[in-house]
């Protein structure tokens, strides 16, 4: 068996960063934390206590004392520029969060001083990486639905939702025309970061929806603000084709042009009633056939954990060579397209994105 990827840490000391400390702790045999920068002496003992993972002040002492395969960028917008360039200038390979910068003008920057001089970054987009949505790929990848044309997406906002859109349409970089309206609603608040609702509190909850025509496929954003924590508000995503549609987690298909079938994707988890096996995820069938299988069983991670450990994964396979799985042109794209969306939405008018110059990346 070869040896785990050992990959450092800078912010480790955030909510977003506890995710791979967490997942290396659960894969050890494929994952070790080599270190974090944590700026703040007190808080970086405590990790070190709560965790068991050294940790430093500055990049250079972790470049310095740690052999790394990459980095894990997960620090402000702000901060991420400096820390890519100075990574770069090392030969690091790293995993930056979403999304890379704050504005058009940040991805530009972002493509000009690092996509066109090789900067080995990927971004850790992870959403289309979660169970549901491999499965999903998957069948639209086995060509069940026929060419696709529609998806809605109600899943996250803005970026995350544009990412799963375009992998769900099979859309690269066309550009899209965008309309949009927002409708506040009340509704009683929810969990959020912090945890669940410590009272009963009465809010008035944006929800964002949009129409984007990429070159003649439909994608449809429905988003209310903080739906994918809410306990009363529902996540939805349906895909259509000429042959079929995925609406959530019920397939519509033909078998031929007079057999329809209907099928229900099931999740197989492991531990449950008299199951002895520990208690994980195995996979998703629809019908007989396996749409997805998790690759990190038997290790008990919930879906968004499998998603960002395929990520590290993914990530390991292209620091050592392999393949780019979601470089900075598909995550500028997306922002890119999230900020036409908004724009769209505030100002009531149909916005027309344009090609950028990282698209030119992928001709």
């Amino acid at each position: 068996m070869s040896a785990p990827t050992v990959f450092g840490i800078i912010g480790g000391s955030g909510f977003r960063a506890q995710f791979y400390l967490r997942i290396a702790k659960a894969l050890p045999e494929r994952f070790q934390v080599g270190g974090m920068v944590v700026r703040d002496e007190q808080k970086g003992l405590e990790m070190e206590r709560l965790w068991g993972v050294p940790t430093y002040r500055s990049l250079d002492e972790l470049a310095d004392k740690v052999k790394m395969d990459y980095v894990v960028l997960s620090v402000s917008k702000a901060a991420s520029l400096d820390y890519l360039l100075e990574l770069f200038e090392r030969g690091i390979p790293v995993l930056t969060e979403t999304p890379p910068a704050s504005d058009l003008a940040g991805l530009h920057t972002l493509h000009e001083r690092l996509t066109r001089k090789g900067a080995r970054i990927q971004v850790a987009e992870q959403y289309q990486f979660q169970p549901m949505h491999a499965a999903r790929r998957s069948i639209i990848s086995a060509d069940r639905l026929g060419p696709v044309s529609e998806a809605t997406v109600s899943i996250s906002q803005t970026y995350h939702a544009v990412s799963l859109m375009r992998t769900m349409l099979g859309v690269t970089f066309e550009n899209a025309s965008i309309r949009g309206m927002r409708f506040e609603s009340p509704m009683l608040a929810g969990p959020d970061r912090s945890g669940p609702p410590k009272e009963e509190k009465r809010i008035s909850a944006p929800r964002d929806i949009a129409w984007l025509d990429f070159e003649g496929k439909l994608g449809i954003y429905d988003f209310t603000n903080n739906q994918h924590r809410s306990w009363t508000r529902s996540n939805h995503l349906s895909v259509r084709g000429e042959r079929g549609e995925l609406f959530d987690t019920r397939l519509s298909t033909l078998a031929d042009f007079s057999t329809p079938l209907h099928l229900e994707m099931k999740r197989i988890n492991k531990g449950e009633a008299e199951n002895l096996e520990g208690y994980f995820l195995q996979g998703i069938l629809a019908g007989e056939s396996w749409v997805y299988r998790n690759p990190f069983a038997p290790a008990r991670l919930y879906d968004d954990e499998i998603a960002i450990a395929t990520c590290l994964q993914k990530m390991a396979d292209y620091a050592a060579g392999g393949p780019s799985f979601y470089g900075l042109p598909e995550a500028s794209q997306d922002h890119y397209v999230g900020m036409c969306i908004e724009q769209a939405i505030l100002s009531g008018e149909t916005v027309q994105t344009i090609t950028q110059p990282w698209a030119a990346v992928n001709e």
